[in-house]
């Protein structure tokens, strides 16, 4: 967060001493107040009721909150929450609320906090599965604070470009405010026309890389690695590839799990006072909301009824592996099959969406977009995961010219594939690894990549179409997310009886929504290992 506003400083308060946190409450304290309020600007109200909302430190909590009521005695308005929690699809009873946490989870709290200077609403959902959230947060820290080919400020506008392009003004807010803080140029953010032609080089692999990576040859590569004076090392491309893998990929989470606005951005907050009209004020005093905390759900009887469908199908499939085995050409026959076939798989809202000036002054080509590889007669050839993978070449690459980067990558990778709790519903030691693995090849079949050992045949058994339709949506277009698709894929799984799992004590994975924020880490790192792959690999071709 900003340093300084006006007489208020904000340095401090992310502390891990207590007594140095303390000082700094109390000079706050002092400046809000002093001159009768003169200092409690709008943008100061707003951050300190971020602070009395979401900051793991119980002490700055309660002194954030005093402060609010001393600044509300003095005749001053002050602010309130809008919303109900970190996402607009998950209850807020689902999930965890500040200072309820349990040890493991203030640890990465206060980790966040310490180092982002807040606790977003990102890393809240993220939590219901805390092994990912931990390599999460230590990639994305290493990108964006730790030493690297690229200055810090180029690093941020780089996560504002890349979030732009699917419209996430969330993440695009969140950077701005990082850009300033390190002190980036307030000009660039009038628009991409704006910055150095080195980034607006950039324009053109971002806006591939996001909509269509198949495109992606190794003379993108050799335009921007040999452009004069604006020209890019290998290692400052590197690094730039997987931040914008990284964001565009961020983008599909925050859409396919409805991230809500923080509450100190616009959207998050009002000064108008709370209206009684729509509902008993007994209501808000029990916690009730409105409707949107009314979620519909199937009854007991269909959801067990699907599960153990879905579960019977996974049992049929292991046992037609185990009694024969089909032929490369028959496997092959089937992965371009349900290529062809994810072609036809569109979000009913697939209309086309403009993108809000504040959000397309980032980017450049406004209407340049998701279209799949085979439509009007296009044909791109199918990405043979045998002749260029992650393991074998992506992962050493990226190691080689960004230290370090290609491990933090890869673990995530990896926990985010095998992460399990071995429950379906209210069946236990169940070994979900067929689905993980239908959902992970599904997406990379959308891009064109096929691995010669798996059958697609298996995707068409366990995914129905509802659920294609969402992964599609989050994957290719996550700006056309809505409420209505999240709630309609995996129906089975809305009853609580899912989370009886054997990992304690967490209590957030015995909530409804922890097995779709699930789905979302799976989407957004095979997302970004897709789209890594064609980059990488054009890279490749060029340095050889």
């Amino acid at each position: 967060m900003d340093e300084r506003e006006g007489d208020v400083r904000w340095d401090g308060l992310c502390s891990r001493d207590a007594a140095a946190r303390a000082a700094a409450l109390e000079h706050l304290g002092q400046a809000v107040l002093r001159r009768g309020g003169a200092a409690a600007a709008p943008r100061v109200l707003a951050r300190l009721l971020l602070l009395a909302k979401r900051c793991p430190f119980r002490d700055v909590r309660e002194k954030s909150e005093a402060i609010l009521s001393g600044v509300q005695e003095l005749g001053i308005r002050i602010p309130r929450p809008l919303g109900h929690g970190p996402s607009r699809f998950i209850p807020e009873k689902e999930t965890i609320q500040v200072g309820n946490e349990d040890a493991m989870m203030h640890t990465l709290f206060t980790e966040s906090f310490a180092t982002l200077g807040r606790l977003d609403n990102v890393t809240l959902v993220m939590v219901f599965h805390p092994q990912y959230l931990e390599s999460f947060l230590k990639t994305q820290h290493y990108l964006l604070q730790m030493d690297g080919p690229l200055p810090l400020h180029y690093r941020h506008y780089i996560g504002i470009m890349a979030a732009a392009r699917h419209q996430c003004s969330y993440l695009v807010n969140l950077h701005v405010n990082d850009f300033l803080h390190v002190g980036g140029d307030p000009k660039w953010l009038n628009g991409l026309e704006n910055a150095p032609q080195k980034l607006q080089n950039l324009g053109e692999l971002n806006k591939m890389l996001a909509h269509r990576p198949w495109l992606i040859t190794k003379e993108h590569i050799e335009q921007l690695l040999k452009t004069e004076e604006n020209s890019w090392s290998l290692a400052e491309l590197i690094h730039a590839v997987v931040l914008l893998t990284h964001y565009h990929s961020l983008a599909s989470f925050t859409f396919g799990c409805g991230i809500s606005p923080e509450i100190d951005c616009e959207g998050g907050h009002t000064f108008r006072p709370p209206s009684v009209s729509n509902y008993c004020i007994c209501d808000m005093t029990n916690g009730y909301h409105g409707v949107d905390d009314i979620h519909a759900s199937p009854t007991t009887t269909e959801s067990v009824c699907e599960v153990e469908a879905l579960m019977e199908k996974m049992k049929q499939l292991q046992e037609c592996r185990d009694e024969e085995e089909a032929s490369q050409e028959e496997m092959a026959t089937r992965f371009e099959r349900e290529k062809r076939e994810s072609m036809f798989v569109c979000s009913s809202e697939d209309e086309e969406s403009a993108p809000t000036r504040d959000v397309s002054r980032h980017f450049e080509d406004t209407s340049y977009g998701y279209k799949d590889f085979s439509r009007h007669g296009m044909h791109v050839p199918t990405f043979r995961a045998q002749d260029y993978s992650w393991e074998d070449h992506g992962y050493s690459l990226v190691n080689r010219l960004y230290p370090d980067v290609g491990q933090l990558l890869d673990e995530k990778f990896h926990i985010a594939y095998n992460l399990t709790y071995n429950t379906m519903a209210m069946h236990k030691d169940v070994d979900t690894s067929m689905l993980r693995r239908a959902i992970w090849n599904y997406i990379h079949c959308m891009f064109g990549i096929r691995y010669d050992d798996y059958d697609y045949g298996e995707i068409n058994q366990l995914l129905d179409r509802s659920f294609k339709v969402y992964i599609k949506t989050v994957v290719c277009t996550p700006e056309k997310t809505t409420k209505r698709m999240y709630d309609s894929f995996w129906r089975q799984f809305e009853h609580s009886e899912k989370g009886q799992t054997t990992l304690s004590p967490l209590p957030l994975l015995t909530t409804p929504s922890a097995p779709q924020v699930h789905v979302n880490l799976l989407l957004v790192e095979a997302r970004m290992q897709a789209e890594l792959l064609y980059a990488l690999r054009a890279i490749t071709r060029y340095m050889t």
